[in-house]
């Protein structure tokens, strides 16, 4: 998830090289690139521009019970990363214990949605928000800050907070100010907190929040699962909401799903949070979502919206007009843009009965190519983390991949690792080396 990436001034160097090197030799002299390398959907052909992999990475809090994560963004002032974890929600079993069933059917979400249900009931009582996470969240374990910056390079925690704020964050970006923007896409069982987006200061002080906490709703000051934030240069603030549609999977849902006033929807608020304008639904049309899970800008302005549900990216401007689409990234869950327009882009969903055939993983492509030209595997399922054997495999040969993506200015990919992947990754952040 991400943030004006148009404000870094130091180029990725050497995956870019690498990844240039590979699109020019994948179409034949005189013939110009447009020759797609490799299988898109499996991966196999296409070069991986990373060469090691370090799960369960970080300097992490000793002590700490680590959730899941699903967001991150690169700091356009010095290049670190914002990131965070759920307050030990879909923490890791201790040693022994079983571990909890993983999502197979691509969508944590789906149940519920896809019967038509409102979840905001659902959520209130679980006190974790969208379906599968109930029990420990931000709420119940307030003293938990759930916001980390982390020295790209060292795994050191350089900053830590957020306690007490929010239920279970979901979208992280960082403003060009460096000011750290968190949506929290759930509601405590009062319905006092949750269904915001927060704006804090680089060292912790909450400066604005958007949304009214607890309650749901379609309107301009009022979210239902907002998932993303992302603020464009000259100020203007971006929310992306609606986390249901996902699960939607005929049309009959859909309507019931619009009935039932959930929605799939890009707000636009100005610096000040003054709200100006949305647009989008529930659907399956240009201009309509199932679920806008990330945001990024490309360096035309552009405003490129991971459309899980739907298994593509939708490519606006600021104003809302539809200008194009991409189709070859997978059921993708996030999306970073580098400031040479490069697109990586990773699927953390596709499954047996979720998006068939489609192995999870990190999908790189040229800004203006619909054309894989990169890609970093998943990790396998037939095993934990800890190597034992998971004789179920629900995900079959697809693997599992984290939900949030950054890239950092020498090409090293961070991956923030979800309820999907938690287990085989064994800790909430990987990161994939390129040295």
């Amino acid at each position: 998830m991400s943030s004006s990436r148009v404000l870094f001034s130091t180029l990725i160097t050497g995956a870019a090289a690498f990844l240039a090197g590979c699109a020019a030799e994948s179409a034949p002299a005189g013939e110009g690139n447009t020759m797609v390398m490799g299988n898109p959907i499996t991966g196999e052909g296409i070069p991986n521009p990373t060469s090691t992999v370090t799960p369960n990475w970080g300097q992490l809090p000793a002590g700490r019970v680590m959730g899941t994560s699903a967001g991150m963004d690169i700091d356009p002032i010095d290049g670190n990363l914002w990131t965070y974890e759920r307050c030990g929600n879909g923490a890791l079993p201790a040693p022994g214990a079983a571990p909890a069933p993983a999502g197979g059917a691509g969508g944590r979400q789906g149940g519920g949605a896809a019967a038509g249900g409102r979840q905001g009931g659902a959520q209130a009582a679980g006190g974790g928000g969208g379906g599968g996470f109930g029990g420990r969240n931000c709420d119940t374990n307030p003293d938990h800050p759930p916001i980390y910056k982390i020295d790209v390079n060292t795994g050191a925690i350089l900053a830590n907070f957020g306690q007490g704020v929010m239920v279970n964050p979901h979208g992280i970006g960082v403003d060009p100010q460096g000011n750290v923007w968190v949506t929290d896409f759930a509601v405590n069982q009062a319905r006092t907190k949750g269904y915001q987006a927060h704006k804090f200061s680089p060292s912790g002080e909450l400066l604005m929040s958007l949304g009214t906490a607890g309650q749901s709703g379609n309107d301009g000051s009022h979210f239902f699962e907002p998932n993303d934030a992302i603020v464009a240069p000259d100020g203007s603030i971006f929310i992306s909401d609606g986390h249901s549609g996902q699960g939607m999977t005929t049309n009959q849902a859909i309507e019931e799903g619009r009935a039932n006033g959930q929605t799939a929807r890009i707000l636009k608020f100005a610096a000040d949070g003054t709200f100006i304008m949305q647009w989008g639904r529930i659907g399956l049309e240009h201009g309509e979502f199932r679920t806008p899970h990330s945001m990024a800008f490309d360096s035309q302005g552009r405003l490129w919206i991971a459309d899980r549900g739907n298994h593509r990216i939708e490519i606006y401007d600021q104003n809302g007009n539809y200008l194009e689409s991409r189709y070859t990234f997978g059921r993708i869950s996030g999306i970073f843009i580098t400031p040479e327009d490069m697109v990586y882009a990773i699927d953390s969903e596709s499954s047996p009965l979720g998006h068939q055939n489609w192995v999870n993983g990190v999908r790189i492509a040229n800004l203006n190519e619909d054309r894989i030209i990169g890609f970093i595997p998943p990790f396998p399922t037939n095993r934990l983390h800890d190597g034992t054997a998971v004789p179920e495999n629900p995900r079959l040969y697809q693997g599992a991949a984290g939900e949030g993506i950054a890239v950092d200015r020498n090409g090293n990919v961070f991956a923030g690792e979800g309820p999907n992947s938690m287990r085989y990754a064994g800790g909430p952040w990987t990161r994939y080396g390129v040295n």
